[in-house]
């Protein structure tokens, strides 16, 4: 991968520049990092003309590599006011790094607004086409309409409704090859922004790619191998092969950190029938279309997503995840799976990350604009959002413009962002990622649950420690463009990603030299949020964390703002992974 490929949505210009000796460096997260602090004025109006929208592959987006085809999304975020990266699944990541393009730039604003351009990227095209059919358009439709356009082989990646009309918790969505699984880059608002650059989709075609030149194609095939295989004799692959994600829903439960009832309280009383194994039973049961263990995209070994069927047997909405689950259910007392599918694939169409729509219903349901438990009413909101009502756009711009809106003191929110589900109060190491971390409350920045069994959840001890390890270990994943539950074989062989590198490029580097880079990525995203002014030192944990206890375990989060200041100040050991 070495080219660069900007896009001045203004003026149509575009132009394709070939990286630097330093950029052909920089991958992923780590290149979203270095672009935005290089070239996005710090305090710029994220969905202003200053702002850019980039995508880029991993280091190893090109390669065999298993979950590599998850690529990186990123811009300034209309939530947090700060850096924001968000990677994705699908199908399209694989074909941009197949094309040899290290990032895809979308630079200034148009002169008119609510134009909806569809950006064709292919081996030797470059074109950017207005399509006004398209305009309000929800994702299915819009895929729908590529895919007569551009045939199956084609990529795609689109916004709905919510980012046309710049709604600060649109994500972006992309599909795989059969469009079936419908992956987001969700968190952060990126959604907003590719729709301020009036681009509804990118279509990418590779069919005219060159394989990429490998320095040394048998390391990095025995290197392959070897990865692959240790993800497969992990205990962890079955079970998220199984049940995916939502299999760690019962733990959450036992553990009392599920937030229900906009964080009232860590323990829902329906937490059987939503759980993972219920999710996988239903599925079964219900056959048709349904699946359980589908992947997000090609050559991944784990395979956790999901097909969730209806009763007659047809899709809902895959893939069905433990974090939607969480958020369009206990977090707003619904507990029925048929309807937590069918919000969960509402915030789908009109394109909205389900985490920060699912915070936000729960503020309105507190507020009294619907009841807890109302599924139907909650399946309005959401279609509300789609249709661009007042009170679609106050859910649409997320939780924190909701608790101002209707004046409700309990917001889940950290930096903007709504909380994901891990409650802070019963998962403390979560609390330090979600204030510590650039992205702000982002459990993929520094996920301490995996540490939970050998962590004490509640205590104060280590907590501050354990999430500086997780993050930089997510910020290096993030820049392979590796999925983050291949995080097993690295933990006890961290020296693959040195293999992974000399087959690849031929980089002599060590293990040290890998840990930099994560290190390199969170500097340079401090750096960003220092000089916009959102750094991490003025977002303490909500107030109401502080004080109210979370039952069934009665804690509160009580890890001081001065401790976790101190998580960048001290000497970085080597136990990343």
């Amino acid at each position: 991968m070495k080219w660069i490929i900007r896009v001045n949505t203004r003026t149509g210009e575009i132009s394709r520049q070939e990286a630097t000796e330093e950029e052909m460096r920089w991958g992923g997260r780590l290149l979203i990092s270095k672009f935005l602090l290089r070239e996005v004025p710090p305090t710029s109006d994220p969905l202003g003309r200053f702002n850019k929208f980039m995508i880029a592959p991993g280091l190893l987006g090109d390669t065999i590599v298993t979950t590599t085809g998850k690529f990186s999304v990123g811009g300034k975020s209309p939530l947090t006011q700060g850096v924001k990266e968000s990677d994705v699944g699908g199908e399209a990541g694989k074909k941009i790094a197949r094309l040899g393009i290290k990032a895809l730039v979308l630079e200034d604003i148009p002169e008119k607004a609510g134009t909806t351009k569809v950006l064709m990227i292919g081996g030797n095209q470059l074109t950017l086409s207005e399509y006004p059919e398209l305009r309000g358009k929800f994702v299915s439709e819009t895929i729908r309409f590529l895919r007569k356009r551009f045939g199956r082989e084609a990529g795609i990646i689109c916004i709905g409704p919510a980012g046309e009309m710049k709604m600060a918790g649109a994500g972006v969505a992309v599909t795989d090859l059969n469009d079936i699984q419908v992956r987001y880059a969700a968190r952060g608002g990126l959604g907003a922004v590719m729709g301020s650059k009036g681009i509804k989709a990118i279509v990418v075609d590779d069919s005219e790619a060159v394989l990429p030149h490998v320095f040394d194609d048998g390391l990095l095939r025995e290197a392959s191998k070897t990865l692959a295989q240790a993800i497969l004799d992990d205990p962890k692959t079955e079970n998220r092969h199984k049940f995916g994600t939502p299999a760690i829903l019962m733990v959450a439960n036992e553990l009392g950190l599920l937030p229900t009832r906009n964080f009232s309280a860590g323990q829902f009383e329906r937490a059987e029938a939503i759980a993972g194994e219920r999710v996988a039973e239903v599925i079964a049961e219900r056959g048709g279309e349904g699946r359980s263990g589908t992947p997000c995209l090609r050559g991944c070994v784990i395979s956790c997503s999901n097909i969730f069927p209806d009763p007659s047997g047809k899709r809902t909405v895959a893939s069905l995840q433990y974090e939607n689950i969480t958020l369009l259910g206990p977090n707003c007392g619904i507990g029925d799976l048929g309807d937590i599918a069918e919000l969960n694939h509402l915030c789908n169409e009109v394109g909205v990350d389900a985490i920060e729509t699912g915070a936000a219903i729960g503020v309105a349901m507190e507020a009294g604009v619907i009841p807890f438990g109302d599924a139907e009413g909650a399946k309005d909101l959401i279609r509300q959002i789609g249709q661009g009502t007042y009170l679609g756009r106050i859910i649409g711009n997320g939780v924190v413009v909701t608790g101002k809106v209707f004046g409700v003191r309990r917001v889940p929110a950290i930096k903007g962002q709504a909380i994901p589900g891990y409650d802070p109060r019963a998962l403390k190491g979560n609390g330090v990622t979600y204030i510590t971390s650039p992205m702000g409350a982002d459990h993929t920045a520094g996920n301490t649950f995996e540490t939970a069994r050998t962590i004490n959840p509640i205590g104060k001890e280590d907590q501050v420690r354990n999430s500086r390890r997780l993050q930089i270990r997510a910020a290096i994943l993030d820049t392979m463009g590796l999925c983050l539950f291949t995080r097993p074989p690295f933990v006890k062989n961290p020296e693959l990603f040195t293999l992974f590198l000399k087959g690849r490029y031929g980089w002599d580097i060590t293990y040290e030299d890998v840990q930099k880079i994560g290190i390199d990525v969170l500097k340079a995203e401090r750096e960003f949020n220092r000089r916009a002014g959102v750094s991490e030192e003025f977002f303490d944990i909500p107030e109401f964390m502080r004080e109210e206890v979370l039952p069934p375990r009665n804690s509160v989060f009580d890890i001081s703002m001065e401790e976790m200041q101190q998580i960048w100040k001290v000497k970085i050991p080597r136990d990343v992974f």
